[in-house]
C-alpha cells in the first residue's frame, strides 16, 4: 500500500515516467507543429485554383470541362507541393545538423574556447558575468550536453528546431488538396452558371477564414490580413478569368 502511494506521489510530483500520448493527442501536436505548412498550403491551394477555375469557366461549354480541369490541376498542385514541402524540411534539417556537427567538432577541439563564446553569447543575451560563468561551470561538469549546448547557442538553434519532412510534407497535401477542392465542387453539382457563383461564395467564405487564420497564427490585425488574403485571390481569379477571354 506504501509502495503504491510513493509511486502516485512520484508521479504527481512529475518524477515518474510521463503517460503516453494518445493518437489524438500526437495528431493534434502534429497539427499545431505544422501550422505554418497548413495555412501556406490551403493559401496556395485556393488561389491557384481558384484562379483556374475561373479562366476555365470563362471559355468552358459545361460545368464538367471546369471540373476537369480544376480536379487535375487540383491533384497535381497537391502533389507538386507535397514533393516541395518535404525537400525544403529536408534540406534544412540536413543543413542545421551539419551546422551543428561543425560547431560541436570545432568546440571539441578547443573546449575553453567554447566556453568562452558560450559566455560572451549568454552576456550578449543579458545573462550577467555571475550568471554566465555558472552556466558555463555547469556544462563543463558534463561535456558531451557542453559540446551541444555550445553549438546550439552559437547558431542559435538546435535539435528542437528540427521538424519531420513526412509530417509537415503530409499536412502539405491534405490541406492544399482540400483548399483546392472548394472552388472545384461546385462546380460537380450545380450547372455552368450556378456553379460560378457557389464557387465564388464559397471560396470567399474560405479566404476569409483563412485570413483570420493567419492574423491568429502572426499575431496580426485580423482586417487587414483578411483583405491581402482576399486580395491576392482575386488578382488570381482576374487573370484566369482574361486569360480565359483571350483565349476563346
Amino acid at each position: 500500500m506504501t509502495e503504491t502511494t510513493s509511486q502516485t506521489a512520484g508521479n504527481a510530483d512529475g518524477a515518474g515516467p510521463a503517460p503516453p500520448q494518445t493518437l489524438a493527442g500526437r495528431v493534434r501536436r502534429s497539427f499545431t507543429d505544422s501550422s505554418g505548412s497548413i495555412v501556406f498550403g490551403m493559401e496556395d491551394g485556393t488561389v491557384s485554383i481558384f484562379g483556374l477555375v475561373f479562366g476555365v469557366a470563362a471559355a468552358a461549354p459545361n460545368s464538367s470541362a471546369v471540373l476537369l480541369a480544376g480536379a487535375t490541376g487540383a491533384i497535381a498542385a497537391a502533389v507538386s507541393m507535397m514533393a516541395g514541402t518535404f525537400l525544403d524540411v529536408e534540406t534544412a534539417n540536413d543543413q542545421a545538423a551539419s551546422r551543428i556537427a561543425e560547431e560541436r567538432a570545432r568546440y571539441a577541439a578547443d573546449p575553453e574556447k567554447a566556453d568562452r563564446d558560450v559566455r560572451r553569447r549568454l552576456v550578449s543575451a543579458g545573462f550577467s558575468d555571475t550568471e554566465a560563468a555558472t552556466v558555463t561551470g555547469i556544462m563543463s561538469k558534463h561535456p558531451e550536453t557542453r559540446l551541444e549546448i555550445a553549438a546550439a547557442v552559437d547558431l542559435g538553434a538546435g535539435e528542437a528546431t528540427r521538424q519531420n519532412p513526412y509530417v509537415q510534407s503530409a499536412w502539405m497535401f491534405i490541406t492544399d488538396l482540400f483548399a483546392a477542392a472548394v472552388p472545384v465542387v461546385p462546380f460537380a453539382i450545380f450547372g455552368l452558371g450556378t456553379a460560378r457563383i457557389v464557387s465564388l461564395i464559397v471560396t470567399f467564405t474560405l479566404l476569409v477564414v483563412l485570413g483570420i487564420g493567419r492574423a491568429r497564427i502572426g499575431r496580426r490585425r485580423v482586417l487587414p490580413t483578411v483583405a491581402q488574403t482576399v486580395g491576392i485571390a482575386t488578382a488570381a481569379a482576374l487573370a484566369g478569368l482574361l486569360v480565359g477571354k483571350l483565349i476563346s
